[in-house]
Parts: structure tokens; C-alpha cells; sequence
């Protein structure tokens, strides 16, 4: 096996081509990973990817809990489970590592009233396999709803 070292790596054809695509660090390393275009003695920054952490959502869904329950989009939700009016377990396709996620979402207005979405409630706690849910109206009534949005961080 053999390592290659360099500052600079270019991909393309033209070695003046404003065309080609870059991969750089700076003249002094500062600990960030550039992308450019251009040529790779001067290349355009597009990019930068620095040493502060990045933190995706491990999860996330756009959820109808109106009628028939039904994810329209997804990503690591395998399913949501009907509990009762108002009241849903989001599974996840993977499992979380622990239960030290964080969960947020926004639910939709039902009519005139305002929706309130609480997740993990004591008794139906997170899991590593899914969160438990509820929707409120403000008056304090479990209600279906027709939209939520959640993402989940971890």
C-alpha cells in the first residue's frame, strides 16, 4: 500500500480550466478542507468543511395522523404506530445508540385551534427504537392532526 501526499488534488482535464474541481487545504493549514474550482494553483473557494462538529438528524418525518395514519416522508422511520386519538410511537428503521437524542417538531393547526406536540411522556418514555408522542389542542384534548414535522439529533 502507498500513501500520497500533497496540498492540492485537481480533477479534470484542463489544467487552466475553470472547469476542473479542486480539493485543497490553504498555504498555511489551519485544519479545514476546501473545495475550489478552477485551476489548483488558484483555485476559487466553493466550499469549506472546518473542525467544528456537524451534527445530522439521525431521523426525521413528515408525518398524517388524520384518518389512517401515514408517513409521507422519511428518513431512519420505519413506521408511526396509532396509539390512540392523539397519541403515536415513531419507530425507527436503526436504532439510536442510547436514549440521549434529542427530539423536535412542529405540528399543524387544526381548524381554530392551536396544536401542542409533546414527545416522550412519563410511562412512554424514548427507546432506542422510537419516541412516543402526543398531540393537544389548547384547550387540552388529545387531537389527530393533519401534518407533523419531527427530526431527530443525537
Amino acid at each position: 500500500m502507498s500513501t500520497v501526499k500533497s496540498k492540492k488534488l485537481q480533477v479534470g482535464t484542463d489544467a487552466t480550466s475553470s472547469n476542473n474541481f479542486t480539493i485543497y487545504q490553504p498555504a498555511t493549514p489551519d485544519g479545514t478542507l476546501r473545495i475550489g474550482v478552477g485551476n489548483a494553483d488558484n483555485p476559487t473557494e466553493v466550499a469549506r468543511f472546518d473542525s467544528i462538529p456537524s451534527y445530522s438528524a439521525r431521523a426525521w418525518a413528515n408525518i398524517n395522523t388524520s384518518g389512517t395514519v401515514s408517513v409521507r416522508q422519511s428518513g431512519n422511520v420505519s413506521s408511526v404506530t396509532d396509539v390512540a386519538t392523539g397519541q403515536f410511537t415513531v419507530n425507527f428503521a436503526t436504532a439510536m445508540p442510547d436514549n440521549g437524542y434529542s427530539i423536535v417538531g412542529s405540528p399543524s393547526e387544526n381548524g381554530a385551534n392551536t396544536i401542542i406536540l409533546i414527545f416522550a411522556r412519563t410511562g412512554a418514555s424514548k427507546t432506542i427504537n422510537g419516541c412516543y408522542m402526543q398531540t393537544l389542542i389548547d384547550s387540552g384534548g388529545f387531537v389527530d392532526t393533519y401534518d407533523i414535522n419531527i427530526a431527530v439529533f443525537r
